[in-house]
């Protein structure tokens, strides 16, 4: 028998159930549960996976459903959940406008927190939007800069975020020599994760955005750059440093370095795979008193996907946000 507080008491583990645990983020789940006592996978048979009575027979039997799944199949699964008392923890992108489900960014405000621990429908951020709106947030939300900012987003990550397809062209021996090489996409400024990114930081429009996937496996960042005379107020890169450090003062799994990365750059360069394997994001400002430079660092897998997800379930069930993630 094991504590939990969400359920009362003393009880048996609860029960999960992944819908796409063959996935790149569903597999990263099921990984992070392996050596948990207070959590029973249901396992659907192989050949019903993709079977919408036997799906709903698990999403309803379950006290917990990930959803890790093109955003048709999401909502398709979502729909098949009659049980009150199930929560489902979306993965995809299909429901993080939706204001009826929390935005599982829970270091963002108390607010964003508390909806997470309280609702049954919650919307894992997108590995993208996780490092811009962790940046793009706390501007908005101080004042320093204003809704209207025309604000572009440089951003890249390695090759496991791209999805199987993708890493199989990484992976093959014969591949195509482009591949060695940062190749920038979504050229049509229509990425999908636009649309939160301009929700969630409380933009007016959406940003201009410039993602690369580059030739290594796992980690990413996400960068921007603020012209200092066009913000709502006067601020110089120290003053933004301030500002954020004191967001996220308390946060476990959002650090702040220091100013211009000291104690924890060994040299004038940032990364993007050190934080590979963990829940981890940490937040760099930099640049002058002119342009000022925001970066996020992070694992597209951990906090911008199966980690933030594993964050969530532990919220809802009350018990210590790190479980299974450090």
């Amino acid at each position: 028998m094991l504590a939990n507080s969400r359920f009362g008491g003393m009880l048996m583990a609860v029960k999960v159930f992944i819908d796409g645990k063959e996935g790149t983020t569903g597999l990263k789940i099921f990984e992070r549960f392996e050596k948990r006592n207070d959590i029973e996978i249901l396992q659907i048979d192989e050949e019903k996976r993709k079977d919408p009575v036997e799906k709903a027979k698990m999403i309803n039997a379950s006290d917990y459903t990930f959803l890790c799944l093109p955003d048709a199949a999401a909502v398709e699964s979502a729909s098949l959940c009659t049980n009150p008392d199930t929560v489902i923890i979306d993965a995809s992108t299909a429901h993080r406008t939706n204001p009826d489900w929390a935005y599982g960014f829970p270091e963002l405000s108390s607010e964003f927190r508390a909806k997470i621990a309280a609702s049954k429908r919650i919307a894992v951020p997108g590995c993208y939007a996780s490092g811009f709106i962790a940046l793009g947030y706390p501007l908005v939300q101080s004042g320093i800069m204003p809704p209207d900012y025309p604000v572009v987003i440089h951003a890249v990550s390695g090759y496991s975020g791209a999805g199987k397809k993708a890493i199989a062209q990484y992976e093959d021996k014969n591949r195509n020599p482009e591949l060695d090489s940062p190749r920038l996409y979504a050229l049509t400024q229509a990425h999908k994760h636009l649309p939160e990114m301009k929700k969630i930081a409380g933009l007016a429009m959406e940003p201009v955005f410039n993602p690369y996937v580059c030739d290594y496996f796992q980690g990413m960042t996400v960068t921007v750059g603020l012209h200092a005379g066009y913000l709502s107020k006067k601020a110089t890169a120290h003053d933004v440093w301030e500002m954020m450090s004191e967001h996220y003062k308390d946060s476990t799994f959002v650090k702040v370095a220091g100013f211009m990365g000291e104690g924890t750059l060994t040299e004038q360069f940032i990364p993007a795979n050190t934080l590979a394997g963990t829940n981890n994001m940490q937040i760099f400002v930099y640049g002058n008193d002119e342009r000022i430079m925001l970066t996020s660092r992070f694992d597209n897998l951990g906090k911008g996907a199966s980690g933030a997800a594993v964050q969530c379930l532990n919220i809802s069930m009350g018990i210590d946000e790190t479980t299974s993630l450090i």
